[in-house]
């Protein structure tokens, strides 16, 4: 096993002695927890699938430089979401490569729903990653099919009892492949009350056989939102009798802070430097051998151009890959209230974009990033279209400005329009 008296997670003793942190690079999920409802800039929110920014793998060694100056105690990287890390797997594996490059005495962490982490247990392990979490919430397919709305693997959907037959076949075989790669595995089990508070004994007997090391009974925390969200938090009382049942068959883990995905400090004990430097880390931009790659998006979700840029706190970076688009990160937009200073700085963050898609834009800014080079696409619908527009030329025949965008020239600074 290896050495733990660093791993503040891992070792009880250590959580007031040493630091960790959370890179917040994995964004999309591909499975759908009917206790989970994935936010972003929720600062007062302390809970998994919750962050203020998401960092490209660049970004990611910039912060953990900066965050290492503040935390001289920082001995743990890890990466726990907001999504899972190997829906998006070549953000997480670049990250844990350039982690490991620069700072050769963390160590590394890896927390995933265990769908579509198998194929990369060899890097993982050639990287040294010496501890995994995998989130096996059920060994039963009829408990777990009430857990998930969905499964998405290998570009195919899966719901009710074929999403947990085949994420349970998944997990399977990522904690064998684990175990045998000589990883450090953990079990998290989110308890839901009426759901699989009654299966967790069954949970800690299958991942004792499998060879986990840890498990964590974890009580779920009802989000608004979710489709559990009426569900209450189990008492205190029955998470002691459930750790005291796992423990018959496994060590467990009592000490869990329920960590955010970009959470960084003591456990329990978040730093409040962090946030700061985690905002100036999406500022951080390296220059690019293809000149102005990326395409800046305004949106709500990440799916569809439906923001007005005045409105947008953050924008979603695209770029072309051989492999279709691919989003690269988000950025923080400036703060409102600074006139066109605002848009000047918006320019600076984006010299390495050669368009921006939104939904609106009102003449101050349209002029200031249109003179930096910048080609300002006003449009609503999907953002492959637009961004098929930009690199391919295509017509954008169906998609046009919203009306409801529309703004004129006394937009100024309310945050309502292009402030």
């Amino acid at each position: 096993m290896p050495d733990i008296s660093t791993h503040p997670c891992f070792n009880k003793d250590a959580r007031h002695k040493f630091a960790r942190v959370h890179l917040p690079v994995a964004m999309t999920c591909n499975i759908k927890c009917n206790y989970c409802n994935r936010k972003y800039d929720c600062v007062n929110e302390s809970r998994p699938g919750v962050t203020s920014n998401i960092l490209t793998p660049d970004q990611s060694v910039f912060y953990l430089t900066e965050l290492k100056k503040k935390l001289p105690n920082l001995s743990v990287v890890g990466i726990a979401g907001p999504g899972d890390p190997f829906a998006q797997p070549e953000a997480t594996m670049e990250t844990l490569r350039k982690v490991r490059e620069n700072f050769p005495e963390m160590l590394l962490c890896v927390s995933s729903n265990g769908l579509n982490i198998a194929p990369f247990v060899d890097e993982l392990k050639e990287l040294n990653v010496s501890h995994v979490t995998i989130t096996v919430n059920g060994v039963d397919p009829d408990v777990t099919k009430d857990i998930y709305g969905w499964v998405r693997f290998k570009k195919r959907g899966y719901f009710g009892r074929d999403a947990a037959e085949l994420l349970l076949s998944q997990q399977k075989k990522a904690i064998k492949s684990l175990v045998e790669a000589g990883i450090t595995t953990k079990v998290n089990s989110v308890v839901v009350p009426g759901i699989n508070h009654h299966h967790i004994k069954e949970v800690a007997k299958w991942a004792s056989a499998q060879g986990v090391e840890v498990m964590n009974p974890i009580p779920m925390y009802p989000v608004e939102g979710t489709e559990f969200e009426n569900i209450p938090e189990p008492q205190p009382a029955l998470i002691k009798e459930l750790r005291n049942t796992v423990n018959d068959h496994l060590p467990v883990m009592t000490h869990c802070a329920r960590c955010r995905a970009d959470a960084a400090g003591l456990l329990g004990k978040d730093s409040t430097e962090a946030s700061r430097l985690l905002s100036d880390a999406t500022k951080f931009t390296l220059t690019d051998t293809n000149e102005r790659p990326f395409v800046a998006v305004a949106s709500n979700e990440g799916i569809l151009v439906n923001q007005h840029l005045g409105e947008a706190d953050r924008l979603f970076i695209f770029r072309e890959t051989p492999n279709g688009y691919k989003l690269v990160n988000q950025r923080s937009t400036p703060e409102t209230g600074k006139g066109l200073d605002r848009w000047r700085e918006l320019s600076k963050m984006l010299s390495d974009c050669r368009a921006l898609l939104a939904g609106g834009i009102g003449p101050k800014p349209s002029e200031v990033l249109s003179h930096s080079g910048i080609q300002i696409v006003e449009m609503s619908g999907l953002i492959d279209q637009g961004l098929d527009a930009v690199y391919k030329g295509k017509e954008l025949r169906t998609i046009s400005k919203a009306e409801a965008f529309k703004c004129g020239s006394g937009c100024s600074g309310n945050a309502m329009g292009c402030g």
